[in-house]
């Protein structure tokens, strides 16, 4: 290039395989349009293509691009790594064979297309360059248009307000134009900071598309969305991102932003149909030809440019894809351009709209005047088109979706329009169907691992509330923008509204109050989705109530918290609201309430997706009311098995710490009781039932309620216990031996305390005295539920003041930690640290040594016993 100054370098590599010429191809036009060379494009990318064809393919290296600018044209060099290879020139007599020999056939070209071109090698590798002279353009030009009519230039609506907004590497709002305060009505000092996707209402769906995210950390990136005003309304926008860094190195990304209507001010210029021209004449792809080139590799990029397209080809004023149902009964809406965003993504219309070829839309079909057959095309109700030309998408014969045209004018396609469009239609129809179904798989992959999370979570929890919260948690915002769950708790009772979620908390509570208002939805046990209505209604007619009044009151232009919490919350329900009923065991137990802000609509996958979901849910929550009401009866049947409370006993302290192994268990094989006999008497036991659980506790409360009886009816402790051991015995398969210290209690005047003590069996009493000693208080006699002819005894205990007596199960004694066990002797030495504590101290310290002892949890109940007769006052 001589002495011309390069201004900018792009360069990369590829691989040596057939798709890399594609790849290339795009690379080069990528770049030269980013520099605006526009008019040596297609000359570059035909050049570039068979340049990187020779090497990828012929010379099977890969292939090094590197495109160099400068003010007076470009230089593209084209590199591989077979040197060897023989160079054609015209001077030294040498054949370059046929035009129709692809080898060689890309120096031909730079023969013919560029204003210079050479070939260099090195040791390593040979490259062929070629350059290409800019034409002549006034200065400060870098690219322009034709001059069109005025009836062609783009449409706006007054002024155009081009909103500027940059966003820094954090997502977060920095710069903040004027034109976007216009637009969507929020100050520079309300949004600088904030994340931008705070503001931003994102055509997001699970396993496909991309997020915003992802757009934000593109270098370019065009296409709609929508941000939602200061009102609460969701404006659609066309955006054009730039990603840009500053003197210091930090990214951060420019958006300029239009009303979506007014797209045409910001979009690129459509790229021209380019095919690989070469000498053969190969005529361009019919697909590449009404889509260009390269096609859009996601699914909803080219549904959009599809609507694009038809609209342009014919002229009109709006155009619309639909997307047929797996059968084939509905039409989703998938894509628009120029009507309202109410008519966008998924909104769903019948195939079969009436009879007749003008009622189906597996035909081709002309509305010349709309109006004239009211109802014709649901979608453009009330849209203002008049005439539209609608063509069917088939595959094989079998319908997948619509394309229609539309125009404000009447009368203005004929069936000509509609062949050319139905020719477009047939040329896309299988791309069109192949990202479908590219789209569909992605979305399964995300569903299946979406559901098997889902069921992992509600089998975690038995929990009703926490169960609650992970159905609503699961559907917000994955499958919708708010959620309701309404459970039943039996046939006659009506549906109660139970969690209530939006993706945004500060619209929480205005949701609930709303649904609070308003009539729950019927109970109806048919399986899918069924649209409600009634939030939307009740939502508007709120709103509406709301601006009456602030009319009516002359309210100033600052709305009150309460009038944008009314308002926000009619945005929120504005769109579809649909209820999937929440079956299990063959009943209703609840209805789940998924719902999208206005003029959203679901579409059938998420829908599919969330009766799943429904399924799954219905049964976990069933499963956590089935597992609290036993809970509630087992913790109800088991603290009637423990004492109302311990009796205050004259100068005796009195504690107790009970404590049941296994979970959710209040009482097992251990017990205690303390009760009074008659005047000044008093009994107390503690006994252990063989094993733990429900049967344990049978025993327990047989023996417990049976020592009241006896010991109230005269009877003394070992009459008692011989009639209790006859009663266990009587249970026959069901009896279990227990284990039973049983006494009565004698509080005296001169402040001791007489205690009648039988020990059937169970870990011996043990008495501490002032001084630290400790000794057994009783000794040990046959254990209950095993012989028929039992001889106790009784034997008597003194307790005088200061003195304490500790009861304890097993459970204590046998705590273990791998070989050693606490034992009598460790309790002993336990309890003679004790002196001078209360009972209930002494009850605490024991227990803690007891935990100390293991570091795993009890794996036997426990119960201690400890009665103190208290030192008199000094005077």
């Amino acid at each position: 290039m001589g002495s011309a100054v390069i201004t900018a370098r792009a360069a990369a590599t590829f691989e040596p395989v057939g798709r890399s010429v594609a790849t290339a191809r795009a690379f080069v036009r990528d770049t030269l349009q980013g520099w605006g060379y526009n008019d040596v494009v297609d000359d570059a990318v035909v050049l570039t293509s068979e340049l990187v064809t020779n090497a990828v393919v012929h010379a099977g290296t890969a292939a090094d691009v590197l495109c160099l600018r400068t003010a007076e044209g470009v230089r593209v060099e084209v590199a591989d790594h077979y040197p060897e290879r023989e160079v054609p020139l015209q001077s030294s007599g040498i054949d370059f064979g046929s035009p129709d020999r692809e080898n060689g056939r890309g120096l031909l070209l730079c023969a013919a297309l560029a204003s210079r071109w050479g070939v260099e090698y090195s040791p390593t590798r040979k490259h062929v360059w070629f350059q290409l002279d800019l034409p002549h353009r006034p200065v400060g030009i870098r690219s322009a248009g034709p001059v069109l009519p005025t009836s062609l230039l783009p449409v706006t609506d007054g002024r155009v307000r081009v909103a500027v907004v940059q966003i820094d590497g954090t997502g977060a709002i920095s710069a903040w134009n004027d034109d976007a305060t216009y637009v969507f009505g929020h100050t520079t000092e309300q949004v600088t900071g904030k994340q931008f996707t705070d503001f931003v209402a994102w055509p997001h769906t699970p396993g496909t598309s991309t997020g915003i995210a992802d757009a934000l950390r593109l270098s370019r990136w065009e296409g709609s969305y929508g941000v939602r005003g200061a009102d609460g309304r969701t404006i659609a926008v066309y955006a054009s991102h730039l990603r840009v860094r500053d003197n210091e190195g930090e990214p951060s990304t420019v958006c300029l932003l239009v009303r979506d209507d007014e797209r045409a001010v910001l979009q690129s210029p459509v790229r021209a149909p380019v095919s690989d021209a070469s000498s053969d004449n190969r005529t361009a792809d019919p697909f590449e030809v009404f889509i260009g080139s390269p096609a859009p590799d996601d699914l909803d990029g080219l549904l959009q440019r599809t609507v694009e397209r038809a609209r342009d080809m014919l002229d009109a004023d709006a155009a619309f894809l639909l997307l047929a149902t797996d059968d084939e009964t509905e039409l989703e809406v998938r894509a628009t351009t120029g009507l309202p965003s109410a008519r966008q993504r998924f909104a769903r219309v019948p195939v079969e709209a009436g009879t007749g070829r003008y009622g189906s839309a597996r035909m081709p079909a002309v509305h010349e005047d709309l109006t004239a057959v009211p109802g014709a095309v649901p979608l453009l109700a009330d849209t203002g088109m008049r005439s539209v030309v609608t063509v069917p998408l088939k595959v094989e014969g079998r319908l997948t979706g619509s394309l229609g045209v539309a125009a404000e004018g009447a009368g203005r396609y004929s069936n000509e329009e509609a062949l050319r469009l139905q020719f477009a239609a047939d040329r896309i129809a299988l791309a069109v169907e192949s990202a479908r179904l590219g789209e569909l798989e992605r979305l399964r992959r995300g569903s299946l691992s979406f559901l098997v999370e889902a069921s992992d979570l509600l089998a975690g929890t038995l929990d009703r509330d926490q169960t609650l919260a992970l159905m609503a948690q699961m559907t917000v915002p994955t499958l919708a923008t708010w959620c309701a769950v309404y459970t039943i708790a039996d046939q006659s009772s009506e549906p109660y509204l139970s969690y209530v979620l939006h993706e945004d908390e500060d619209l929480i509570d205005g949701l609930k109050a709303l649904l609070s208002t308003i009539s729950p939805p019927d109970p109806v046990p048919a399986p899918g989705a069924r649209v409600w209505a009634t939030p939307s209604e009740a939502g508007h007619r709120a709103a509406l109530a709301t601006s009456t009044r602030s009319l009516a009151y002359d309210a100033p232009l600052s709305m009150s918290t309460a009038t944008r919490t009314t308002l926000a919350t009619a945005q929120a329900v504005g769109g579809e609201t649909v209820v999937l009923p929440l079956v299990a065991r063959n009943r209703v137990i609840g209805m789940l309430t998924l719902g999208k802000p206005s003029d959203d609509h679901f579409r059938q996958e998420i829908l599919e997706l969330a009766e799943d979901l429904s399924r799954r849910a219905a049964l976990a929550l069933d499963n956590a009311r089935l597992y609290s009401e036993r809970m509630a009866i087992s913790q109800s049947l088991q603290r009637s098995l423990l004492p109302p409370g311990l009796p205050d006993v004259p100068n005796v302290e009195i504690e107790v710490i009970y404590r049941a192994a296994g979970e959710g268990n209040e009482v097992g094989g251990d017990f205690y009781d303390v009760f009074p006999i008659s005047d000044g008497a008093y009994g107390f036991a503690i006994g252990d039932v063989c094993g733990t659980g429900p049967e344990a506790a049978a025993v327990t409360g047989l023996a417990r309620h049976a020592l009241r009886l006896l010991a109230r009816e005269g009877f003394g402790g070992p009459a008692v216990l011989e009639r209790l051991n006859a009663a266990i015995l009587d249970e026959g398969a069901r009896s279990r031996f227990l284990t039973l210290l049983y006494g009565e209690l004698w509080p005296r005047e001169d402040g001791s305390a007489l205690l009648k003590v039988v020990c059937a069996g169970h870990p011996l009493p043990l008495r501490l005295r002032q001084d630290g000693s400790v000794e057994p208080a009783a000794e040990p006699q046959p254990l209950l539920g095993v012989l028929d002819d039992l001889e106790l005894y009784e034997q008597e205990v003194v307790l005088d003041p200061g003195d304490v007596l500790l009861c304890v199960t097993d459970g204590v004694t046998e705590r273990r930690e791998g070989t050693r066990m606490l034992g009598d002797d460790g309790l002993a030495e336990v309890l003679s640290t004790c002196t001078g504590l209360t009972a209930g101290a002494v009850a605490a310290r024991i227990l803690r040594a007891v935990e100390r002892f293991a570091a795993e949890p009890a794996s036997d109940d426990m119960a201690i016993l400890a009665m103190r007769v208290p030192e008199p006052p000094l005077v």
